[in-house]
């Protein structure tokens, strides 16, 4: 089970938001490439890295962060954010990145993701976020129709190399994560999942590994992590079992 400490960047900076919302940030360093560090150091075998701009603009904003980071740890990193063209996959591969992660298009535009799918095998990841089973957005400002489960299983088909849910209601709010939606969703398909969203304590890494046998694959990690109430090592060394 892998556990992916998320760096979520605004203006430069690692901040987390509440719920997606864009007016509820809290800064918690100046220095991403230096946080980056921290969780490496920390045991970290994957860094999840967001472009927050990004999302709201629709275009990478924090790119330069983003090459940064990559260039100075020795583990893969994941990116997502306004990533809404080829050339800005190959730009992201190229800096060092590992898997790309895409959300808005991947659901407006599907021949888009089976075309990424092709284009760049083994580096597409897919980012489902949702609020009571229904996809959301635009850096959840809209809730969808969609269902999301219907949506990861035509994801699967297009070859993504996995998906990330993240219960929105859930998500900076210190209050666990959807256990029976991440286990829903994970038993629907073969790809393999991970949850984000509320992840906050030791026994949130015990309920994850409750359900690992079902295709959750771990769990993406954020406040928690920066507020102290989970300390990486000890998470890392429950999910190792």
């Amino acid at each position: 089970m892998l556990l992916i400490p998320a760096i979520d960047l605004k203006g430069g900076k690692c901040v987390r938001l509440r719920q997606g919302r864009m007016d509820d940030v809290t800064v918690f360093s100046d220095d991403p490439v230096a946080m980056a560090q921290k969780w490496v150091d920390e045991g970290a075998e994957r860094l999840h890295l967001v472009d927050l701009d990004g999302a709201v603009k629709g275009e990478p904003v924090n790119i330069k962060v983003v090459e940064q980071i990559a260039a100075a740890i020795s583990i893969p990193v994941q990116i997502g954010g306004g990533i809404r063209d080829e050339e800005t996959v190959q730009r992201y591969l190229n800096a060092g990145v590992q898997y790309v992660i895409i959300g808005t298009k991947a659901v407006n535009t599907p021949h888009f993701l089976h075309d990424l799918c092709l284009e760049f095998p083994r580096h597409i990841i897919v980012g489902l976020d949702a609020k009571d089973g229904r996809v959301a957005l635009n850096g959840w400002t809209k809730i969808t129709g969609h269902d999301v489960i219907e949506t990861a299983v035509h994801c699967e088909r297009d070859g993504v190399e996995a998906i990330i849910y993240t219960d929105i209601g859930r998500d900076g709010m210190m209050q666990g994560f959807n256990a029976q939606a991440t286990r829903n969703l994970a038993s629907a398909i073969k790809t393999p999942v991970f949850a984000s969203g509320g992840v906050s304590t030791i026994d949130d890494i015990h309920r994850l590994k409750e359900i690992e046998g079902e295709g959750v694959a771990g769990a993406i990690i954020g406040r928690a992590l920066y507020e102290g109430t989970l300390k990486l090592a000890d998470a890392v060394r429950v999910a190792r079992g």
